[in-house]
Formats: C-alpha cells, structure tokens, sequence
C-alpha cells in the first residue's frame, strides 16, 4: 500500500485536474506528434521522434506518480483539529526573535510553497512544530544554523 498523500482539498482537486488533462489533451497531442513524426520515414534519425517519445516516458511516469500520490489521500480540512497543539492542516502563527510574526499553513509536501505560507509537515521547521503548544519556543535546525520560533498562535 502506498504512504497516504496529506493534501488540502484545493490540492486534490488541482492534481485530479492536472491528472485529467494528462490523461485527456496531453495524450492526445503527443500521440498526433508521434504519428507525424513516424510519418517522416526512417526514425533511427528522426529527431521529432525522439524528442516525442522521452515527453511520452516523462508524461507517463507524471500520470503514474499522480495516480499513485491520489490512491490514498487524506484530506487536511477534514482532519479533527485539535487547536491546543500544532497539527497537519493547522494556521500557525510564528515569531523568530526579533522578526514580525509570520502565518503559515501547515500542509503535506506535495503543496508545500513557502513564499505562498505553506509549509510541509516534513521540513525541520514543520516537524519541530507538531505537538507543540501556543507560548512554546522551539528550536529549528536548519541549512543555516538553529533558529529559535515561539508559538503564537493555532488556527
């Protein structure tokens, strides 16, 4: 069985759509690029060809990581929240020492998007968050040294 996919329900319907279009126009346009393309004669040369048939090996693998990521999903949103502590799918408020508060949206790593406030359960900063309470501080290993964050706020 696969490792169960933590995806908000924007990030499901999003990667069923990208999986759609994949298996739909995306197919269909590479399939007329390689009828074209073998309709040229001789392919040991044929670089249309070629070229057509690794965006195949690439687009298929796409459709089989995304059916494999959808075959078992849970869904943030519909996990119980319990706001006493830090959990998937939990709005936290975070302050570094003497820096501005900063909100992030604790999601799975295939939505993790930083600039856009979403961190991954699995980054440092994440994992030293999960079970933690408003008030704690905890401290973050990172690429650049520890950082220490104090817990503002769990939404």
């Amino acid at each position: 069985m696969s490792e169960a996919s933590y995806l908000t329900q924007e990030g499901l319907i999003r990667l069923q759509q990208e999986l759609e279009y994949l298996k739909g126009p995306a197919r269909e346009q590479l399939a007329k690029r390689l009828r074209s393309a073998i309709e040229q004669g001789d392919l040991s040369e044929n670089a249309d060809y070629s070229a057509a048939k690794e965006e195949q090996g690439f687009l298929e693998g796409r459709i089989r990581e995304l059916e494999q990521l959808l075959s078992n999903v849970i869904i943030i949103d519909h996990v119980e929240k319990n706001l006493n502590e830090i959990g998937i799918g939990d709005y936290v408020t975070i302050q570094e020492e003497n820096f501005e508060p900063e909100r992030y949206h604790l999601v799975g790593p295939k939505e993790a998007d930083p600039s856009n406030g979403k961190i991954s359960h699995e980054s440092p900063i994440g994992k030293a968050l999960i079970g933690h309470k408003v008030g704690d501080v905890v401290v973050v290993d990172t690429p650049n040294g520890e950082i220490r964050l104090k817990i503002l706020k769990i939404e």
